[in-house]
Order: structure tokens, then C-alpha cells, then sequence
């Protein structure tokens, strides 16, 4: 432990620190920041309850961009996992105006939707649903959507809840559930599949899954130089684990839940596990703090985590030292780090005390990272404030 404190002591030296630069409070429940496409100075919020606000040169606006409330399900409790959860840009934003979105509504089902804008603000009446999914359990909704940079649009589906993946739905490929899918929204049709999906021509199988084996993917990322994929995949009892998959992926992978966690058989006592043909974790890190006591708030800084949550590769000009870093964090401690994959030896660097004390704060409820389109950071902290990181 003393050896590791002082590496990374060493680390916080020759590295620059990051700045936490307060842009913008008191959203209710923020969960995503993206820029406004083609508009730098404007950034856009995810707010859980069905609400997309906008700031503009760091000030809220008063109209918010979309405003969907009456179809989204209404959080019910600080831990609530459903309600609106993602929003991506179509590529050719600038002349069809079209985006998508990921949000549970009050039936419990998983939908993602297609919606145009109506000058520069979404239009609430233009919705056509493209995916309905029952939900079996409250929790493990994945929630993410982003555009690969093949043009194909890339969802996260979590393995339908419980504890366990109790009916081994993320190892079944006749359902949705515990997957990432991969579809084609440039069509005049609601979606189609690739012809190269993994697999388009296997029977009893859903066609639109690109990988799987998966828990609950709450944030993934592509990096913006090669297009490599970054998945943060929320743990069970023990490990959070962030996954890598390279760009010249073919699909069809398996990501190991529930027959491992993390690195290790699950359940623990099942020591004979087969992680053959098996994409092990980039990344694994200890779920060693108690998600109870983050949901009534209290402080557990000496612990890693308890809820990965995935960010990006930084691949911006203000920090060029850190330039190529994976930053991810955890939720439940508010814990950010970054590391760099240096030919299977993984460099680790903790970020969170010049973080907190650029916020001012002892702790905060890290529920996502955002990116521009300069390729600049930002942190969102769940009770209601916008930070960025490293500009």
C-alpha cells in the first residue's frame, strides 16, 4: 500500500493535474452531457426525468431542448436506474436534423426513438419508436447509444435486472437482453441490420447483437482517433470492469457475464468455470464500497467503487500530457482515474483529490462524462452539477 501510494504521488507530479471547472448547476438528475452539433459554445443536458437542457456560453437556457416527461418514467428514488438515460446525433445532423434516444418509459419498457428538430429544438411530436423492450426487472437498463464511426448506430441493452442474470439472459442470443446492438438508421424504414452483423444469418438468434455477455452496460465510448471501443460494464458483487474491443472487430464477442465477473468465475464458490473463447477485462477494479450507504450519502472515499462508470479517451489539445488516457470512474466513491494500455501493462492514474478540490467538494456522485467536439472533457455529478475537466 505505501508502495502504491507513492508511485502515485510520483504520478500527480510529473503529470499535470486536472482542473475541475464549474459550468453550469442545478439540473435535476443530470446523466449526460453532449455538444450541440456544429455549436461549441452550446452543450446539452440529460436530465433522468425526461428533460434535454441546453447551456449556452455556460449559462442554462430557460427553453430546454426537448421535453419528453410525459412518456419517460419519473425517478422514484435516488438509485433509480429507468427514465431517460441516452441521446445521440445522427452524423448527418446538419442536414437531416434527426436524433435518437434511449429512455424507459411508464410501461417498463427499454425504448429507443428516432426524433427531428423543429428549428434548433427537438421536436417532441416527431417520435418514431424503433425498438420497444419489455423490461422483467426495475434494474440493468443499459441506457447508452452513440454512432460508430462506421455510421451504424451502437445500443446498450443491460441483462434485464435482478441479481445473477437469474434466467442467463446475457448468455442467450435469442434475446436482447446483456448485449451491445448494432443497427442502421439511414434508411427510410424504422432500422436495418448490417449485412456484416455477426450474425445475420444464424437462426433463433436476434440479428441486431453485436456483442454480448454483458451485466449492465451504463457507458461506452469510441475513440476518436481509431475508433476502438471502450465499455464500462457495471459489476455484481465484486469486480467493475471496463472492456476493449478494436476497431477492426468483426463482432460477435462474448464479454463473459454471468459465467465470470470480471476476471473470476461467478459465482465465486463455481471454481470450475469455462472462460474459453471469452474477451476478458481490459481493466477490473474491487466493488468494495456499500451501495446503500451511497444512496443515503454517505462518504466511503477509502473504497474504489461499487457502479463503473465508463468515459472516454482524451483526445483533445488542452492537456497534452494525458492525451491518449481512458478516463472512467465510479459513481457510488466519485472516484476518477485514467489509464493507458502500454502493451498489456496497464498504467493507472487516480484523478479524484485534485478533482474534488477543484469542485470544492468532498465527495460527489459521478453518473457520467461528457465529450465535445474539440475532444475536451467533462464530469457530471448526479445532485445537479456540470464541470470540465480539462480545458
Amino acid at each position: 500500500m505505501i508502495r502504491y501510494i507513492l508511485i502515485t504521488l510520483i504520478i500527480n507530479i510529473i503529470y499535470p493535474q486536472l482542473t475541475a471547472k464549474f459550468i453550469a448547476g442545478d439540473f435535476n438528475e443530470p446523466l449526460y452531457l453532449k455538444n450541440y452539433p456544429g455549436k461549441p459554445d452550446t452543450l446539452l443536458i440529460l436530465e433522468q426525468e425526461g428533460i434535454i437542457q441546453l447551456i449556452y456560453n455556460n449559462k442554462k437556457s430557460q427553453i430546454p431542448f426537448l421535453d419528453i416527461t410525459d412518456r419517460v418514467h419519473e425517478p422514484w428514488y435516488p438509485a433509480d436506474e429507468m427514465g431517460f438515460l441516452g441521446l445521440a446525433f445522427d452524423p448527418n445532423f446538419k442536414n437531416n436534423g434527426r436524433f435518437y434516444v434511449n429512455y424507459v418509459n411508464d410501461n417498463s419498457e427499454t425504448i429507443i426513438s428516432r426524433f427531428n428538430t423543429k428549428g434548433e429544438i427537438g421536436d417532441k411530436n416527431s417520435e418514431e419508436i424503433l425498438i420497444s423492450l419489455k423490461q422483467p426487472y426495475p434494474n440493468h437498463n443499459g441506457g447508452f447509444l452513440e454512432f460508430g464511426p462506421d455510421g451504424y448506430l451502437y445500443i446498450s441493452i443491460g441483462d434485464g435486472g435482478s441479481t445473477g442474470d437469474p434466467d442467463n439472459r446475457a448468455q442467450n442470443l435469442s434475446n436482447l437482453f446483456g448485449t451491445i446492438l448494432r443497427i442502421d438508421v439511414n434508411t427510410k424504414e424504422k432500422y436495418l441490420i448490417p449485412k456484416d452483423n455477426p450474425f445475420i444469418n444464424s437462426s433463433n438468434v436476434k440479428k441486431e447483437i453485436w456483442h454480448y455477455g454483458f451485466r449492465n452496460v451504463w457507458r461506452f465510448s469510441f475513440d476518436k482517433l481509431n475508433g476502438d471501443m471502450y465499455i464500462g460494464d457495471v459489476g455484481q458483487n465484486n469486480w467493475e470492469e471496463i472492456n476493449f474491443i478494436m476497431a477492426n472487430s468483426k463482432g460477435g464477442s462474448n464479454f463473459g457475464w454471468s459465467i465470470l465477473e470480471g476476471n473470476h468465475c461467478y459465482p465465486e464458490d463455481n471454481n470450475k468455470c469455462n472462460s474459453q473463447n471469452i474477451v476478458m477485462p481490459l481493466f477490473e477494479y474491487p466493488n468494495d464500497a456499500n451501495y446503500l450507504k451511497t444512496i443515503v450519502g454517505i462518504t466511503q472515499s477509502k473504497m474504489h467503487g461499487c457502479s463503473v462508470t465508463g468515459g472516454y479517451v482524451y483526445r483533445g489539445s488542452k492537456k497534452p500530457e494525458l492525451y491518449g488516457r481512458y478516463f472512467f470512474g465510479d459513481y457510488c466513491t466519485g472516484k476518477v482515474w485514467s489509464l493507458k494500455n502500454n502493451n498489456g501493462n496497464i498504467d493507472i492514474i487516480d484523478h479524484t483529490i485534485e478533482l474534488l478540490e477543484g469542485m470544492n467538494k468532498k465527495q460527489f456522485y459521478l453518473s457520467s462524462f461528457g465529450e465535445d467536439e474539440n475532444g475536451e472533457l467533462y464530469i457530471i455529478d448526479y445532485t445537479g452539477d456540470v464541470y470540465s475537466v480539462t480545458k
